[in-house]
C-alpha cells in the first residue's frame, strides 16, 4: 500500500525548520535563526565537518526564503516545491500577494475541472446462478444469468450524468433494461436528480436531497410507472446519531406502501447495521455484522427474517490485491442451501451463487458449511498465504532495488545531519538526566512491516537493507528545556534534520522508547500523525 502522494509532500520544508504548517512569521524566523546557529560554515574548522554545514545550512536558508514569503509560501503550500520552481510568482500580472493567489485558485480550478471532465467511472456486475440439484436431475448447471453496467461522468462541477443498462436471463424467460440519471447541485445542501428508464420497468422519476442541519438529511422522490399510469412517493429521513453511527426512517406510499427504520454504525474496526420494514402486505427485518480481523480480511454475518425471507449468512473476504478482493458467503434460508463466491474488483463485481440443496437437511447443511470452510483455511494456510507474502517480498526487493541509489544518498546525507547534533544533542541529553527529565533511549523510523517485528528493534543495522533508519539523536535534540518533544500533524518526518526516507513508496512509523521521572515510556505513531510526549499513556 502507497501512501498518498499530494498534499503532505508539500509539508517537508516545514519538518525541516521543524514547525507547524501554521507556524507564523514570527515563529518561522525564530525556528531559522536557531538552526542556522547549528549549521553555520563558519563554527567548524574541519574541511570535512564544514561542507555537511555548508550544506545543511543551504537548506536551511531555502526554507527559510520560501517560507518567509507570504507568496513563495502560498505557492509552496499548493503546489510544493514544482511551484516554486516553475517561476509562477514571476511576472508583470503578479506583482501582488492578491494577484498571485488569485491566479493561483483559478489555475487549481481550471485542473478540478479538467480532472473531473474526464473522470468517467464504469462500475459492473455479473451474476451467475448455478443450480446442482438442478445440475443432478440432468438439466444444466447454469440457472440463470444476470449482467448489469453503468457509467458515470461528472459533466460539470455542479453536474453529473450516469447512463446505464442491465439484462436478466431465467431459465426460458428474459428481459433488460437501460436507465439515465442526471444530477444537479442546486446549492451547497441541496440537489436534485432526475431519472428514467425503459424496458421490464418503464418509468419517470424525480428525487431532491436537503441537508437540514449538521446531522440531518432529507430526501424526496416522486417516480411514475410508464406501464400503468400508477406512482410511487417516497421520503428518506437520516440523522446522525454519533461520529460513527447514523439512524433512517423511510417511507414509501403507492402500490406497495411501506415504512422502514434502520441504523448503521461504522468504525474502524467493525461495522453493523439493521432495519425494520412494514408493508401493507409484508414485513421484515434484517441485520449484519462485519468485523475487520485487519486491512486486507474481515468477517461478516448478516441475517433476514419476514413474510418473504428467513435466512442466515456467514462469510468473509479478502483483499488479494489493491484493487480486488475475494469474499466467500454460506447461506441458510427457507430457498435452500448456497454457497456464494463474490470478486470485486475495481467497479467491477463477478458473484456466483450455487444452490447446493433446496431442503434444510441438518446433516447436509453441517457438512456444506464445515467441509468447504475447512478446505478454504487449508487453501489459504498452505497456498494463497504462501504465494502472496512471496509476491509481496518480490516487489518489496524490486522497490528496493529500485530506490537502492536514493535511499543511500538519503542515509549518507541524515548521518552527516546527525553529526552536527550530536554535541548539542548529548548536553541537552546529560541536562535532562541530570533533572529526571525527557531522554530518548531509542528511535526508529521505518517501514511498517519491519517495526511490527520487536526483534528488529533490538538491534538496526545501518543499512538499505534493514528499512530501518535510528533517529534517537535527533530526536534528543528536539527536545526543549522544559523537557517536552513535539512532532507536528500531517508533516512527513523523513523532512526531519537527522531523518531520511529509509523505504520510498512503504507506509512508515516512529517507533519512540524514552525515560522520564525515573519512568520508561514507549509508543508507536505514523509518519504523519502528532507526537507529544511525555504522555501517561505511554508508560510500560
Amino acid at each position: 500500500m502507497k501512501e498518498e502522494e499530494s498534499g503532505p509532500q508539500n509539508k517537508e520544508l516545514y519538518a525541516l525548520l521543524h514547525i507547524s504548517p501554521e507556524a507564523s512569521d514570527e515563529e518561522i524566523r525564530k525556528s531559522y535563526r536557531q538552526w542556522a546557529q547549528i549549521y553555520h560554515p563558519d563554527k567548524y574548522q574541519a574541511i570535512e565537518m564544514k561542507e555537511i554545514a555548508t550544506e545543511n545550512f543551504q537548506r536551511i536558508c531555502e526554507a527559510y526564503e520560501i517560507l518567509s514569503d507570504e507568496t513563495k509560501r502560498q505557492i509552496y503550500d499548493i503546489y510544493g516545491m514544482e511551484g516554486i520552481n516553475s517561476g509562477l510568482e514571476l511576472g508583470t500580472k503578479l506583482n501582488k500577494a492578491e494577484e498571485i493567489k488569485e491566479e493561483l485558485e483559478r489555475l487549481r480550478r481550471q485542473k478540478e475541472l479538467q480532472k473531473v471532465a474526464a473522470h468517467l467511472r464504469p462500475s459492473g456486475s455479473i451474476l451467475a446462478n448455478l443450480s446442482l440439484p438442478q445440475f443432478l436431475e440432468g438439466d444444466g448447471i447454469m440457472k440463470g444469468m444476470a449482467m448489469a453496467s453503468e457509467v458515470q461522468a461528472q459533466i460539470s462541477k455542479h453536474n453529473a450524468v450516469a447512463i446505464g443498462g442491465n439484462l436478466a436471463v431465467n431459465g426460458n424467460a428474459g428481459g433488460g433494461a437501460a436507465s439515465i440519471v442526471f444530477w444537479h447541485q442546486m446549492s451547497s445542501v441541496s440537489s436534485i436528480e432526475f431519472m428514467g428508464s425503459m424496458g421490464l420497468r418503464a418509468l419517470l422519476g424525480v428525487q431532491t436531497t436537503r441537508h437540514i442541519s449538521v446531522h440531518s438529511t432529507a430526501t424526496m422522490g416522486l417516480a411514475m410507472s410508464l406501464r400503468d399510469g400508477t406512482v410511487n412517493l417516497s421520503n428518506t429521513w437520516t440523522h446522525q446519531l454519533s461520529d460513527t453511527a447514523h439512524g433512517n426512517i423511510h417511507l414509501s406510499l403507492g402500490p406497495e406502501s411501506s415504512i422502514a427504520v434502520g441504523w448503521q454504525k461504522k468504525e474502524q474496526k467493525r461495522s453493523a447495521s439493521g432495519e425494520i420494514k412494514l408493508g401493507t402486505g409484508s414485513f421484515g427485518a434484517s441485520a449484519h455484522y462485519t468485523h475487520r480481523f485487519s486491512s486486507k480480511s474481515h468477517g461478516r454475518i448478516a441475517a433476514r427474517i419476514g413474510s418473504t425471507a428467513l435466512e442466515l449468512e456467514v462469510g468473509g473476504g479478502r483483499k488479494i490485491s489493491e484493487f480486488s478482493t475475494i469474499r466467500m458467503l454460506y447461506t441458510v434460508g427457507i430457498q435452500g442451501i448456497f454457497w456464494k463466491f463474490e470478486l470485486h474488483r475495481g467497479g467491477q463485481k463477478l458473484i456466483v451463487p450455487v444452490l447446493l440443496s433446496r431442503h434444510l437437511n441438518p446433516i447436509f447443511a453441517t457438512g456444506a458449511f464445515v467441509i468447504p470452510t475447512s478446505l478454504y483455511f487449508v487453501l489459504k494456510r498452505f497456498v494463497v498465504k504462501p504465494f502472496y507474502l512471496k509476491r509481496e517480498k518480490q516487489k518489496a526487493s524490486e522497490n528496493m532495488d529500485k530506490t537502492l541509489g536514493q535511499v543511500q544518498e538519503a542515509r549518507a546525507a541524515a548521518k552527516k545531519a546527525q553529526q552536527l547534533l550530536q554535541n548539542v544533542a548529548n548536553r541537552k541529553r546529560s541536562r535532562q538526566l541530570e533533572t529526571g527529565g525527557l531522554v530518548v533511549t531509542k528511535a526508529l523510523y521505518g517501514s511498517r512491516k519491519a517495526l511490527k517485528n520487536r526483534n528488529q528493534l533490538e538491534e538496526v543495522k545501518d543499512d538499505v537493507a534493514s528499512q530501518i533508519i535510528d533517529v534517537t539523536l535527533p530526536l534528543n535534540f528536539l527536545v526543549s528545556d522544559a523537557g517536552q518533544l513535539k512532532l507536528h500533524e500531517g508533516v512527513k518526518k523523513s523532512g526531519i534534520m537527522g531523518f531520511c526516507d529509509p523505504c520510498p513508496g512503504e507506509p512508515k512509523q516512529l517507533y519512540v522508547e524514552y525515560t522520564f521521572d525515573g519512568n520508561n515510556f514507549e509508543v508507536i505513531v505514523d509518519d504523519l500523525d502528532e507526537l507529544l510526549i511525555p504522555q501517561e499513556s505511554h508508560r510500560t
